[in-house]
């Protein structure tokens, strides 16, 4: 499926018995369906990367003032900008703009028709793609570095397989 929009509905009507979704949406699924979803594996660890062609940004103050790119509003994505943003002194809500894109193929289309210095939130393997379609990218940010710095008491984790609590006790294998 090309969005955990899509996912979501086929989850809860148990259309699907498992699925690979972003770890807050597992949370939030939990809640919603009173725990008849639950977390099988963690299957991603951090992926996110900020990459532009503009070398002025070499940490994270250097987003304050700047436009970024980015998919997953209301994800994983998101958050884990916004905390990383904050724990370095910077509201994601007045000192960035963040304009949020469907997909990273939209955020990479955007990139190439932005100005030189566009700058975006990209997960691999989209980081490898892009650099290969735009001239002169590269990885300003290795997100779950910026994590660490600021929180060494978890692991980024991005992405979880989640599976139907029926469906598991039917499959315990």
């Amino acid at each position: 499926y090309g969005a955990v929009d899509e996912i979501i509905p086929l989850l809860s009507k148990g259309e699907l018995d498992m699925a690979a979704i972003p770890a807050n949406l597992a949370a939030v699924l939990y809640q919603k369906t009173e725990g008849q979803l639950q977390v099988a594996a963690v299957n991603t660890l951090g992926v996110l990367y900020v990459v532009t062609k503009d070398e002025t940004v070499q940490s994270v103050a250097d987003l304050a003032g700047k436009t970024i790119y980015s998919t997953g509003k209301g994800t994983t994505p998101e958050y884990v900008l916004n905390y990383i943003l904050s724990e370095n002194g910077i509201d994601p809500q007045t000192d960035v703009t963040v304009e949020y894109k469907s997909e990273a193929t939209e955020v990479l289309a955007t990139m190439q028709a932005a100005e030189q210095g566009a700058i975006a939130v990209l997960p691999q393997p989209y980081v490898t793609a892009a650099q290969a379609q735009v001239e002169g990218l590269t990885v300003a940010l290795d997100l779950t570095q910026e994590w660490n710095k600021v929180n060494a008491d978890s692991d980024l984790i991005t992405g979880v397989l989640v599976v139907r609590k029926e469906f598991a006790e039917q499959n315990p294998q």
